[in-house]
């Protein structure tokens, strides 16, 4: 089971097949950990930074790769798990937030503010 989690997640996957992976259950998955992550505010705003252009490549990675993680139905700590089922994925989004905090702009808060709010998220130039 490892050696898929990591295959998924961080192996040699490039960050286009990554992102459309984000994209597609991100929005599922924020819903259901909407309770057990207090700062879910940065990870929304996260998700729009790595999908910013003007982000470095490495920082997008960075975040993708933590997002996959999050995303992934199967991980170290299954998300079904009430209490505890999404601490590992708070670490992971944690430890990535903390690497790329300087990259997330006024203009991603305020995305991910936005998205929050409304049941529809969005953002400039599509979703």
């Amino acid at each position: 089971m490892n050696e898929v989690l990591y295959g998924e997640i961080l192996g040699p996957e490039d960050d286009d097949r990554r992102e459309k992976r984000v994209r597609s259950k991100f929005w599922g998955t924020i819903r259901k950990a909407a309770r057990a992550i207090p700062f879910l505010d940065e990870v929304v705003a996260a998700y729009y930074c790595a999908l910013d252009p003007a982000t470095p490549p490495r920082v997008k990675g960075t975040i993708l790769a933590a997002l996959a993680y999050f995303v992934l139905p199967i991980d170290a700590v299954p998300d079904l798990l009430v209490g505890v089922g999404f601490t590992d994925d708070i670490t992971v989004l944690l430890a990535a937030l903390s690497i790329v905090r300087a990259h997330i702009t006024p203009a991603h808060r305020k995305a991910a503010s936005d998205a929050l709010a409304d049941e529809e998220p969005s953002w400039p130039g599509g979703r």
